[in-house]
């Protein structure tokens, strides 16, 4: 992996954080990596939505429904870096049911920093669904290292609140109606303690966190493919007014992907 930008005197170095002693690529660190994603500083209470995602050069998101035919083994350590580095992790339910989540694991070689912090063993993982169509009898509600969070609105389902419930999952309300209102929900996370937000999306459920403007950061990989199909980007649903403009703060790269972070402006 080697670090495009920003542009410093080690960007090249043979034998510094870009390359081997030989002037090679190599593989980063957790460490090196947690240090290029850190969440900024912020005041006590003041929450901070980043996004991961991945696309291909034509815009598509996944590919057969998924996103792991487009993803590589860098980032897949990165995809690890980021969950370790956040107190919960935002998805929708859609994508819980398409990509077989599991509860996220705690890493040995983050507990030290996460305890320093303050936080968990391992991030909860948060579950935003209207319906709370959801398998209860799968480990990211029987055995996650901490309580999976389920986000919904007033109107959801009493019946449907109760077995989420029994199955030892935490309900949290964060809409007036069925839907969850994304303001709320990271007003509701940040309340219970989890200022370092992650959202994996899907698409749809990033897309109304871009036109509710509660998205902070983008870390976006480009894979250098090529898919064509009609395959979602990654943000759907409705448009804003004025795009958002976001700043690129770093890039890496590695065997053709870029990993790329962006900012609010």
């Amino acid at each position: 992996m080697r670090r495009l930008f920003p542009v410093t005197d080690e960007t090249a170095a043979p034998g510094g954080a870009t390359g081997t002693p030989g002037g090679g690529p190599r593989e980063w660190t957790p460490a090196e990596l947690a240090a290029v994603y850190a969440y900024p500083e912020r005041a006590a209470g003041e929450p901070w939505l980043r996004a991961n995602m991945v696309s291909t050069l034509d815009g598509a998101a996944q590919h057969d429904g998924r996103s792991q035919p487009i993803s590589c083994a860098a980032d897949m350590r990165i995809f690890g870096v980021l969950r370790a580095l956040a107190d919960v992790v935002v998805v929708g339910a859609e994508t819980v049911r398409r990509e077989g989540y599991r509860p996220a694991r705690a890493r040995a070689e983050f507990a030290a920093a996460r305890e320093a912090a303050g936080q968990a063993p391992a991030p909860a993982i948060a579950v935003v669904t209207a319906s709370l169509d959801l398998d209860f009898s799968l480990p990211l509600f029987t055995s996650p290292v901490v309580p999976t969070l389920v986000l919904t609105g007033a109107g959801a389902a009493p019946e449907r609140v109760a077995a989420a419930e029994e199955a030892g999952a935490r309900v949290v309300t964060a809409g007036e109606g069925a839907a969850v209102e994304p303001a709320r929900a990271v007003r509701a996370l940040a309340d219970l303690g989890h200022t370092r937000l992650l959202t994996e999306g899907g698409p749809r459920l990033l897309g109304g966190m871009v036109a509710a403007d509660v998205l902070d950061e983008l870390c976006l990989t480009v894979a250098p493919m090529l898919t064509a199909g009609d395959a979602q980007r990654i943000a759907g649903g409705p448009s804003v007014t004025l795009p958002n403009r976001f700043t690129l703060t770093s890039m890496l790269e590695e065997d053709g992907f870029l990993f790329t972070r962006y900012r609010r402006t």
